[in-house]
């Protein structure tokens, strides 16, 4: 056997998701098949790159160590797929489900005047949008990057809202606290950034069963199983009939990265985060 992109691919899903289910989900395999990709490529380096003996799957050592190498071949690889297109080749930029505001901004200043190449937008279920998969170019994303990996541009802070049943108790309310919401149930997401540890140690809330989709998230919202919490764009992108959006006044904002890998950079990059950064400020 030899090692493959998908072997690699398989690999960085779980070093992202520190889950098997997640990344199973994520790579469009069982979580068996996941599991046996996995084994073919540590047989095949003959070391452990992932520890399954604690509660939450973590890479070892030599998988720390791996990581980096794994994406920059991935990244090599999708790179040089994409010289096969030409000198023009589009920048890919991905996204995840409440950037929609922001994304068209940004077409729409790149696509206003002649630049270099074009923009392809890939819609993504992770919470780095392909970023640390190494499958696009740039990426919208609410979760921090890894610095030594990635630079990043800070496009906008986004306030929080919470998302309520309509007839729940407190969906009446102008403006919701954090301690408002401390006997509820938290409804998180997969690629959220809200989790519990937003609230105080002594007061934060029970979690439901993380959801993977938007979708998902206000179909248990609107059943009854939580509240929800995320950015201000969320209710503008995604109105359901049966849930209501309040805003959280004493949270933190949400800041939206623009983020790229600093090795291996599209050649158009600078010129774009130029005028990601301008479409957004104005």
């Amino acid at each position: 056997m030899t090692v493959e992109m998908r072997h690699l691919r398989c690999f960085l899903a779980i070093a992202e998701e520190r889950n098997i289910t997640a990344a199973a989900g994520r790579s469009n395999l069982s979580q068996p098949a996941l599991s046996r990709t996995l084994a073919q490529l540590e047989r095949q380096l003959g070391v452990r790159l992932v520890d399954r003996s604690t509660h939450h799957v973590e890479l070892s050592e030599a998988g720390v160590r791996f990581e980096q190498f794994a994406f920059d071949a991935v990244r090599a690889f999708e790179r040089a797929l994409a010289a096969a297109g030409g000198p023009n080749v589009p920048v890919r930029l991905g996204h995840s489900w409440s950037a929609g505001t922001y994304l068209s901004a940004i077409v729409r200043a790149w696509n206003a005047k002649d630049r270099p190449c074009g923009v392809t937008v890939i819609r993504s279920t992770d919470r780095f949008a392909g970023l640390t998969s190494g499958t696009v170019d740039a990426a919208l994303t609410r979760s921090p990057v890894d610095r030594r990996r990635f630079r990043h541009a800070v496009l906008a802070e986004e306030p929080r809202v919470v998302a309520l049943r309509r007839d729940h108790r407190l969906a009446r309310r102008r403006r919701l606290a954090l301690e408002d919401l401390s006997s509820e149930t938290l409804v998180p997401t997969r690629v959220g950034v809200t989790t519990p540890e937003l609230w105080p140690e002594s007061s934060r809330p029970a979690t439901a069963l993380e959801v993977y989709s938007v979708d998902d998230w206000l179909v248990s919202i609107a059943s009854g199983d939580g509240f929800g919490v995320s950015v201000a764009s969320t209710a503008v992108l995604h109105p359901h009939p049966d849930v209501r959006y309040i805003p959280l006044g004493d949270a933190p904002p949400v800041p939206l990265l623009l983020a790229w890998p600093r090795q291996g950079e599209h050649l158009a990059m600078k010129q774009f985060v130029a005028v990601a950064t301008a479409s957004v400020g104005t």
